[in-house]
């Protein structure tokens, strides 16, 4: 059966009205109605483009409030409400604030927020990231109070809290992250969250064995029903930079490029995430979102487990900055974004954009 491409299928089907495409056209027989080659004229996807209503019944991804986590600064303090300048919208909150604000995120239809800290003083262990009367555990306390059904998220790291930015303890005279050592705060900081009532606890730091070893004190500590979202593949990315001006979190020296994952890899990504799911992780996340489409789609397709991504602030600050030069539509633009990490397989986004995405879906 002889292959036919677009152009002899035009040829075939000549121009609109019926004239011969031109007058030295070879004539090609039409193929009969049964044949298997041919798909125009008798097929023709536009048909089901028509009108909104026929293009919302074979929609493929659904984008709505329910998927989106609202990420939150929550600041040592009282009565601080102040914008972060890289990040047009989004403001860092004392406690009493940020309970106000959540009622405005309720409001909006978003279910889930996700929750970073500045405390007042920072050292070299990031003893405040584990301090039970820290202004993580101070917020989720007061966040449950007033929101109950709201479940609080809370980012599990010491970057905010070390006063060297990095990610974990230091060793001795060096500049590398002992990563055991890290992993042994990591875990007593989630223990703390959990005691506090944080309805999840999400390691962001890259450590190796965190999550086994989160699950094994959650677990010891009476604490096995909370969930454990993973940052399974965490690169190593310029489009944080807005987040560390928001939580004070900029490496003082080198970088995070020891711990955190090569941009170039894909398959690593698949395995730590993998490696998370048997150390007990309920849920996996890839960050950024954008520009690690391709591993969106590869964890999920290999893993089959529930998959977050984060939107994060460098990509939220581009879409900020295009829409106020007037380059793009917003709106128009932050739906499709996020419509094509849902199409890429992630259940959950996170996104600065969450309370005014809703307010456009609902």
């Amino acid at each position: 059966m002889p292959p036919y491409g677009h152009l002899e299928r035009a040829k075939r089907a000549g121009p609109v009205g019926g004239a011969p495409a031109s007058a030295h056209a070879e004539a090609l027989p039409a193929p009969s109605l049964d044949s298997k080659e041919m798909s125009f004229p008798a097929t023709r996807l536009r048909r089901l483009r028509r009108t909104d209503t026929l293009r919302g019944l074979v929609r493929e991804t659904e984008l709505s409030p329910s998927h989106l986590i609202q990420p939150a600064f929550v600041i040592a303090g009282e009565d601080v409400r102040e914008e972060v300048p890289s990040m047009p919208g989004i403001e860092r909150f004392s406690i009493s604030h940020l309970v106000a604000e959540a009622a405005e995120i309720v409001a909006a239809g978003i279910g889930a927020l996700m929750l970073f800290g500045i405390p007042a003083a920072k050292d070299e262990a990031g003893s405040g990231a584990y301090d039970d009367e820290g202004v993580v555990q101070m917020a989720v306390r007061a966040l449950k109070e007033a929101h109950p059904d709201l479940v609080v998220m809370t980012d599990v790291c010491l970057c905010e809290y070390t006063s060297h930015g990095h990610c974990g303890v230091i060793r001795d005279g060096g500049t590398e992250v002992d990563n055991d050592v890290t992993v042994e705060l990591l875990a007593k900081t989630a223990i703390s969250h959990a005691l506090a009532g944080a309805d999840a606890v999400a390691p962001s730091d890259m450590m190796d064995g965190r999550i086994g070893s989160i699950r094994f004190q959650l677990d010891e500590e009476g604490h096995s029903d909370v969930p454990i979202i993973a940052y399974s593949a965490k690169y190593a990315s310029a489009f944080y930079g807005p987040f560390r001006d928001a939580a004070e979190s900029t490496p003082q020296h080198g970088d995070r490029r020891g711990y955190q994952m090569d941009p170039a890899n894909a398959a690593e990504a698949v395995r730590e995430a993998e490696l998370d799911l048997e150390e007990g992780a309920d849920m996996l996340m890839v960050k950024p979102a954008l520009p690690y489409l391709d591993v969106v789609r590869r964890v999920k397709e290999a893993t089959g487990a529930p998959v977050a991504a984060y939107h994060v602030s460098g990509e939220y600050s581009m879409l900020k900055a295009a829409a106020a030069n007037g380059w793009i539509d917003e709106r128009a633009a932050v739906v499709e974004a996020l419509t094509s990490i849902r199409r890429a397989g992630a259940d959950a986004i996170v996104t600065y954009y969450a309370k005014e995405a809703a307010a456009w879906l609902r």
